[in-house]
């Protein structure tokens, strides 16, 4: 009887580890009371090794009817014997551009003009920034910067002026693709009008160039600082 008792015993105890400790001190006491402590008077019910049995069946119930709720109501999956917390879809919803900030189209010689190239179409796009320049330029940078509405990528990107005169880059950075052509040190742009070209994959539809726009910084040949740029909104 006491080998089947302690097994019974051993086995409450290790589906809760937690009050394992407090659960074989009250068997011990429980055992040590025996039915000789009972008074004569005393009301029948059961022996005390019984109620502590009861109570570990009680306890390792409420505890399994607890874990089923959290996961049945969370979606949760136990890791190691914890209930671990349902996992947060991550977002696929693209990345909110910053606003378009105040541009002027002429400053001095130079003069700007941003447009969606017509041949444009449903998955591709190109963006043309149009520069100028009444008079030459000893240094000048160009950033076009295309919103991530979705799927935004690039495929390419061209200048009207020599390859060779420019450093040019395409990367992503706070919500936009960014195309930067810089003037390298020693050329110069000559009077006339240029174009810088940045080209993309979109999202399937109607792309909306909304908060699309591109700046660009020049200096004279005689060192005055100039600045243009222009957005590609759909009622420019």
């Amino acid at each position: 009887m006491d080998d089947k008792l302690r097994e019974r015993l051993r086995t409450a105890a290790e589906a809760h580890r937690p009050d394992r400790e407090r659960i074989l001190a009250r068997v011990e006491r429980g055992m040590a009371e025996g039915p000789s402590a009972r008074t004569p008077h005393a009301p029948r019910g059961p022996l005390p090794w019984l109620r502590v049995v009861g109570a570990a069946a009680a306890v390792c119930g409420v505890l399994a009817v607890g874990a089923y709720a959290v996961l049945s109501a969370g979606g949760g999956q136990t890791r190691g014997g914890q209930v671990a917390a349902p996992s947060v879809p991550s977002a696929s919803a693209p990345a909110v551009p910053g606003r378009v900030p105040e541009l002027r189209t002429e400053d001095g010689p130079l003069w700007a003009d941003g447009a969606v190239d017509p041949h444009s179409n449903a998955y591709w796009a190109q963006s043309n920034a149009t520069l100028r320049s009444t008079q030459p330029l000893s240094s000048l940078t160009v950033e076009l910067r295309i919103a991530q509405t979705g799927g935004v990528n690039t495929t390419g990107s061209w200048r009207s002026l020599p390859e060779q005169d420019f450093t040019a880059s395409a990367q992503e950075k706070g919500g936009f693709l960014v195309y930067r052509w810089t003037l390298k040190p020693g050329r110069t742009v000559p009077v006339g009008t240029h174009t810088f070209a940045g080209q993309y994959n979109h999202a399937e539809g109607d792309r909306s160039a909304d908060g699309d726009y591109f700046t660009a910084n020049a200096a004279r040949t005689t060192g005055q600082q100039v600045s243009v740029g222009d957005n590609f909104a759909s009622d420019h």
